[in-house]
């Protein structure tokens, strides 16, 4: 049996690393050519050995890979080390995060080929790449947040990336204040398993897990919570942070404010799904705690559904499909929490392909639509964009799970996974699963005919020399080969990927042991007997609930925003108080900024005014100096140098001693 290298998989994130330092430091003498060159051949690297990794462990056989690479310090017999661990499950991740990198590596030479921070972003999305590999690699608790932080701080900076406007660095900051919220959780969930455990590795964690349902923690003198319920909640506010789960979500609509490569890479294909993934690698703890489970299912269906509505009244091509985003990370954890973890894991493979396609394809049409985002202004661009209509409506096919695309595998085995479960509160997840598909087909297709389709919104100028000076732009154009590769590249997969591998990912034991899954909580399981191959799923599909749902979204969207766009207009009017508080966003984002704001900056006033200036500066500091000065003021006056003042004082304290004395006497 062929064993794993560990220097071929030490190599698969320092390629990367090595190429955002190089650009990254070096990039004004290299020059532009030689920095793109250097961050893809880097990354192409990382996608090739990657590949190699998941052919040698899964077509191979070979064993998976638990080891150590680097120990950085021992405190009281806890090891803290950098480790892999590659089976099935990290092979996977590894494959798909390196791909949809490098066709964003691709895709950004021609996209930012105009910016003066070229080098920068280059070296920005390298950086990115080696945090998530190292995230995803990890074979301990400390790797991992590592891994966990990095991205978070490369994300910053590339949501922030055009910090001269004020729009994008308040987005960057709200992501980073946000995602604080949630790694504060997670924090305290890995604090817990290394108190109760005195170990940092997954092994340790893993093995102790069937102890730890039996330890309770003590809340009151009456009341108790179980310790591995406590900390698999904690560590799931963590990916609610990253997954950009209700109510910690507000972060990734406003993120679309950086480069839309960045949409693609970090909020499609690999950050928001560092919880999805997270949750999947600790099975082994979640599966003890149906508690937990349940709460991961609750949060994850109220995702899928509401924020999916928000896609239906936003303008801005780009926020549509980061709601998009948001609901199916939503689906993702639904998976997680009726114990289908394979089934969150192959829709996060297929969902990384058709989003990163619909991202690019975004950014595709604002470069032919001269950098304008609202739909409002585009339409019947299908003719001047063909390959950029072409590639966004089969990812757009794929999104609302149209029967044969890749979507459609993931997506329904989900929804059939939810209706097996018998877990609290699947019935509620249920309702909003199927549900939000016709709501994901109604945003969908709402995007593609205001987008591609009906009457031509955008001012007609001509040719690309038109005089600027009076306000004329060139018609919309296609992209050059350089953008539209990666579309083609990234359409193949999300047309075939899950017809190909649905059988052995989802239903034929691909994940082996890397996933946990007690035998009273195998919904897959039972899915599977009944699993006759992806052409008659395809066909049973077509004349299925979710499929009939998907269809008449997009037949409403046809109604409402091609055939008759009065009607929009009209059905807005009618439900008002509905449509406002879609467009307000539930008001997540009025509480935040009026409420919780306000209280931390009220808090922060008093804290500082009267613990800082009042009780440390006025009291403590500033008021014993005065003490001090007041005291030596008074042995001042009493020290004079005069006798007769001595004289003076001499007699006082005489005839006080002398009335004490015949006070004391009498009594």
């Amino acid at each position: 049996m062929q064993a794993l290298n560990a220097d071929v998989l030490l190599a698969i994130p320092l390629l990367p690393l090595a190429a955002a330092v190089i650009t990254g430091l070096g990039g004004r003498f290299i020059g532009r050519a030689a920095a793109h060159t250097l961050a893809c051949l880097a990354v192409a690297a990382s996608c090739g050995l990657s590949l190699l990794v998941l052919k040698q462990i899964y077509w191979d056989g070979a064993a998976a890979f638990d080891d150590g690479v680097y120990t950085w310090l021992i405190s009281d017999g806890m090891r803290m080390q950098v480790g892999f661990l590659i089976d099935r499950l990290t092979a996977l991740m590894m494959a798909v995060v390196t791909f949809v990198s490098l066709c964003v590596h691709v895709y950004t030479i021609g996209y930012m080929q105009d910016d003066p921070g070229y080098t920068r972003f280059f070296s920005y999305i390298s950086l990115f790449t080696f945090a998530m590999l190292m995230l995803v690699m990890a074979n301990n608790f400390m790797q991992l947040f590592f891994g966990w932080e990095a991205v978070g701080v490369v994300s910053y900076l590339l949501i922030g990336f055009w910090y001269t406007r004020p729009t994008a660095t308040f987005a960057a900051l709200k992501a980073f204040i946000v995602n604080r919220v949630g790694d504060f959780g997670f924090v305290l969930g890995i604090a817990g398993i290394a108190w109760l455990t005195n170990s940092l590795d997954y092994r340790a964690a893993f093995a102790a897990a069937p102890q730890l349902v039996q330890v309770l923690l003590p809340l009151t003198s009456a009341t108790s919570v179980n310790a591995l319920t406590l900390i698999c909640i904690c560590l799931f506010i963590g990916a609610m942070g990253k997954s950009a789960q209700v109510p910690l979500h507000v972060w990734l609509p406003d993120s679309m404010e950086g480069p839309t490569p960045i949409s693609a890479l970090i909020h499609a294909a690999t950050m928001v799904t560092a919880g999805i993934f997270m949750v999947a690698r600790m099975s082994p703890l979640f599966e003890y705690s149906e508690g937990a489970l349940s709460f991961v299912l609750v949060i994850g269906a109220t995702t899928a559904f509401f924020m999916g509505l928000l896609g239906v009244v936003n303008n801005d091509i780009k926020r549509v499909i980061a709601y998009s985003t948001l609901s199916q990370l939503g689906y993702m954890t639904v998976a997680l929490g009726v114990s289908a973890y394979g089934a969150a894991i192959f829709h996060l493979m297929t969902h990384a392909f058709f989003k990163a396609l619909l991202f690019l394809a975004a950014g595709s049409v604002i470069i032919g639509m001269h950098h304008e985002q609202d739909m409002r202004k585009m339409g019947g661009l299908a003719k001047y964009m063909p390959i950029t209509a072409v590639t966004c409506w089969i990812g757009a096919l794929a999104l609302i799970g149209t029967p044969f695309f890749s979507g459609f595998y993931s997506k329904d085995a989900i929804i059939e996974a939810v209706a097996e479960s018998h877990r609290f509160g699947s019935g509620y997840a249920y309702w909003c699963v199927l549900c939000g598909v016709f709501v994901t087909a109604l945003y969908t297709f709402r995007m593609l005919f205001l987008t591609f389709h009906g009457e031509e919104r955008f001012r007609h100028a001509a040719p690309a020399h038109a005089d600027a000076a009076h306000g004329e732009h060139a018609p919309p154009h296609e992209s050059p080969p350089v953008v539209t590769l990666p579309l083609i590249a990234l359409a193949i997969p999300s047309v075939v990927i899950g017809a190909l591998t649905v059988a052995a990912v989802l239903f034929g034991n691909y994940f082996g042991s890397s996933l946990l899954v007690l035998p009273g909580n195998d919904v897959l399981g039972k899915l599977g007997a009944e699993f006759a191959g992806p052409l008659r799923m395809g066909l049973q599909g077509l004349v299925s609930a979710p499929f009939l749902l998907a269809l008449a979204g997009a037949v409403t969207a046809w109604m409402c925003f091609l055939w008759r766009p009065a009607l929009a207009t009209a059905t807005a009017e009618r439900a008002r108080w509905l449509y406002r508080l879609l467009t307000q966003k539930y008001y997540f984002d009025w509480f935040n900024e009026n409420v919780l704001a306000a209280l931390t900056r009220l808090v922060g006033v008093g804290l500082w005014k009267g613990g800082d200036q009042e009780l440390i500066d006025g009291i403590m500091v500033n008021g014993t100096a005065h003490a001090v000065e007041d005291f030596g003021g008074l042995v001042r006056r009493v020290q004079s140098g005069y006798l007769y003042s001595y004289a003076f004082w001499m007699m006082i304290g005489l005839a006080l001693l002398l009335g004490w004395f015949l006070v004391h006497l009498h009594t």
